[in-house]
């Protein structure tokens, strides 16, 4: 059986664990704050009561 991993062979496996130390050991990245998905967003529930408001306004107008 051929070596084929000397300084000319195919070095794939080697490449890859090579990018991944890479990768690894790259620039440390921000520290992004965990989303929080416990509860309701206060932007969608201003957004639909404007949205409320707005029809009943109109429904009014049309009524009046």
């Amino acid at each position: 059986m051929a070596n084929t991993q000397g300084p000319q062979g195919n070095h794939a496996a080697g490449s890859t664990q090579m990018f991944r130390a890479f990768v690894d050991d790259g620039a440390p990245r921000a520290a992004q704050p965990a989303p929080t998905q416990s509860g309701p967003r206060i932007g969608l529930i201003v957004g639909i009561v404007a949205a409320v408001v707005i029809v009943a306004a109109v429904a009014w107008l049309a009524l009046k």
